[in-house]
């Protein structure tokens, strides 16, 4: 797989200063793949002052042509590696292969990214002239200026790891800013091929773009957020760690970017075809349900719940997964056996809150070896029962009957979460004011998908702060600064 396993700071690839690695096991089969560098405090300090002094003292915040010309550098850089990360993505993460190509979000569409960051550094409005006026009678000339938010400290989750380290840093760099990217420990090798690629193939600036991964991140997450040289902070995983970032962050007052925990409703109404309609509630085994975006809660009309459990049962006989060299698979083990605990503690959990287990619940007998879980559906559940409320990130489906359009709103939106949803009907009016009356940051009707570069991602309520991707998500890692010229 030829994997990266030094850290980048300040433009080098280096071991960690204690010299200490620690294993990078392979969810699949429980085997060590290799090892990557473990960072303590001294290298993420390294880090931290490699971005403060490329921020400070080069000129990578105001150069557009040079940040132009090194992300079309790392753009052919990605390109060339690309069957290197694709083989990486699928060891590390446990997602079949068939996921980590094509259309799916684990590699090629994410590394097609760049191509959208430059067509925005390029377009971009960095500066308007907003007229004359005469405040207070002062007659003045006002100008607005957009400018890079400084260094930024890119803390990413294991679940798409390319993805979301190229989803915060491509905008960040393109902005100007510079980056500390802190990897997730469980898929170092996806952050640390980007700091080899930097080095190889860009001209990149020393300390612009640095990676630091550890097997404990805690301590080294606190320092990074807690630094008041770090001026934006752009997170993506749980909504505890999330709220625990803020208050880190809240010492310094930086700008914290979070995309955070979901429990997304799918949306069946009275009238569509519950054939078609259904076979998307397979999408909780995708990635073994570990996706912050995935519908996990299936709202089913009252009166067809039934013919519903029919379907289900027939559709979930059609998920093959336990060969993570499949093309034709959607499904893997979970990241590593404390995820695989959590998830069948969340399914025990079910059970004695009275929700009946229709499919799954288990470990898959014909898999005793990696850390998978069979795809599980519960019936008869309530929304105020603890599968109904909280993440649970694996292939777990909890279905909520419903009593027409206004109580699946109701159903929809007593949660604390407001990530993402789905519509059915077969009038796409009806399911289109369905999906606008649900407070959510993206929302899908009939069947479409709203995953594109260009297309802001993010949620409401505690699902998350802000937006990533899509120009709402490139202006993330700017400032706005006003300025008054008297005439």
């Amino acid at each position: 797989m030829n994997p990266e396993t030094r850290l980048f700071i300040g433009g080098e690839l280096v071991a960690a200063a204690s010299g200490a690695s620690y294993p990078n096991i392979n969810p699949a089969t429980e085997e060590v793949m290799g090892e990557v560098a473990d960072a303590g405090p001294e290298d993420m300090e390294r880090a931290i002052a490699a971005a403060r002094r490329a921020f400070d003292q080069t000129d990578w915040s105001s150069n557009h042509a040079l940040r132009h010309k090194c992300l079309q550098q790392l753009q052919r850089g990605l390109l060339a590696v690309m069957a290197d990360f694709k083989q990486q993505i699928a060891a590390e993460t446990g997602a079949p292969l068939g996921i980590c190509g094509g259309a799916g979000p684990q590699c090629e569409v994410p590394i097609g990214f760049v191509e959208y960051v430059l067509a925005q550094l390029q377009q971009y409005q960095w500066s308007r002239d907003v007229g004359v006026a005469e405040p207070l009678g002062i007659k003045s000339r006002r100008l607005v200026d957009k400018e890079a938010v400084g260094v930024v400290a890119c803390i990413t989750p294991w679940n798409v790891p390319l993805q979301i380290n190229l989803a915060k840093c491509l905008p960040a760099l393109a902005a100007g800013c510079t980056v500390v990217l802190k990897a997730a420990p469980d898929t170092p090798w996806s952050a640390t091929m980007l700091g080899r690629v930097v080095k190889e193939y860009t001209d990149m600036p020393p300390g612009v773009f640095n990676v630091i991964t550890a097997q404990d991140p805690a301590a080294l997450g606190d320092q990074l957020t807690g630094d008041p040289r770090v001026d934006m902070i752009s997170f993506t995983g749980s909504t505890a760690v999330g709220k625990h970032i803020m208050t880190r962050a809240a010492a310094t007052v930086k700008k914290v970017f979070l995309e955070l925990g979901g429990k997304s409703a799918n949306i069946i109404l009275d009238d569509a075809d519950l054939s078609s309609s259904l076979l998307s509630s397979l999408g909780v085994c995708y990635h073994a349900g570990q996706g912050c975006a995935i519908n996990t809660r299936l709202l089913v009309p009252r009166k067809r719940q039934a013919e519903v459990e029919e379907l289900l049962k027939t559709y979930f006989g059609f998920i093959q997964y336990g060969d993570p060299s499949a093309e034709d698979q959607i499904m893997g083990p979970l990241v590593n056996s404390r995820q695989r605990e959590r998830v069948l503690a969340y399914i025990e959990k079910g059970r004695q809150e009275g929700a009946r287990l229709l499919l799954g619940g288990g470990i898959p007998q014909h898999l005793q070896r990696g850390y998978y879980v069979e795809p599980t559906v519960f019936v008869d559940v309530t929304n105020d029962m603890t599968i109904a409320r909280e993440e649970i990130f694996g292939p777990v489906l909890s279905v909520i009957a419903h009593d027409g359009d206004d109580d699946a709103v109701r159903i929809a939106n007593d949660s604390v979460y407001g990530l993402s949803g789905s519509v059915w009907s077969a009038s796409e009016d009806r399911a289109l004011a369905v999906a606008r009356r649900i407070r959510t940051g993206t929302i899908c009707v009939n069947g479409g998908n709203f995953y594109a570069a260009d297309v802001p991602f993010g949620g409401y309520k505690q699902s998350g702060i802000g937006r990533e991707m899509g120009p709402e998500g490139f202006e993330e890692y700017l400032e706005t600064k006003t300025i008054a010229i008297g005439v």
